[in-house]
């Protein structure tokens, strides 16, 4: 009685049948609750991360660290507003200095690619980082940043503060999606 044809579903056959009038509502409601059902293993990749799992990757020549939002967090922490040419309004940012995670994880580093999720990549070397600025926002507008909202990793500059953080430079820079940081000593 679960499999209906098609006529079931048009209402043909209820009407020749007299079928309840709320039967159509049910298979509705019926066929609502599987496909959402089958859509929750999606979903996991656009929320934010449990706070035990990897978010930020570091490889340093044949070494690995993989760093957590619990490890970001015993970092010193930072928040700052500002807007962006990338979103609307004003933006408030919190996450950690990037020369704070260099001086704890990659003291000697010279040169830093950084990777994002869909691959985008960018190399700098440390010193033309901006690090009086450079903040890896791990949360925007008090909420964790996830994939669809430029998370987990967002490399940011308070824009509005100086007009050394306005250039393309940094623009280029300010990268999004963070996952992994390739480290040249």
């Amino acid at each position: 009685m679960l499999f209906y044809t098609w006529s079931n579903l048009t209402g043909a056959r209820r009407r020749a049948e007299g079928q309840p009038a709320g039967l159509r509502r049910r298979i509705a409601l019926l066929l609502a609750l599987v496909i959402g059902l089958a859509l929750v293993p999606f979903a996991g990749s656009l929320h934010a991360q449990p706070e035990g799992e990897r978010i930020l990757t570091l490889i340093v020549g044949e070494k690995t660290h993989v760093l957590t939002h619990e490890d970001l967090r015993k970092l010193p922490e930072t928040s700052f507003s500002t807007t962006t040419i990338w979103t609307s309004g004003l933006q408030q940012f919190r996450g950690i200095h990037l020369r704070d995670l260099i001086k704890t994880y990659l003291p000697d580093a010279t040169e830093l690619t950084l990777i994002a999720a869909n691959d985008y990549q960018i190399t700098v070397p440390v010193e033309d980082l901006a690090l009086d600025g450079a903040v890896l926002a791990y949360e925007r507008n008090g909420s964790v940043m996830t994939l669809r909202d430029k998370g987990p990793l967002w490399l940011v500059y308070p824009y509005d503060l100086k007009s050394k953080f306005q250039n393309e430079i940094i623009y280029s820079n300010s990268i999004w999606q963070l996952e992994r940081i390739i480290v040249k000593i």
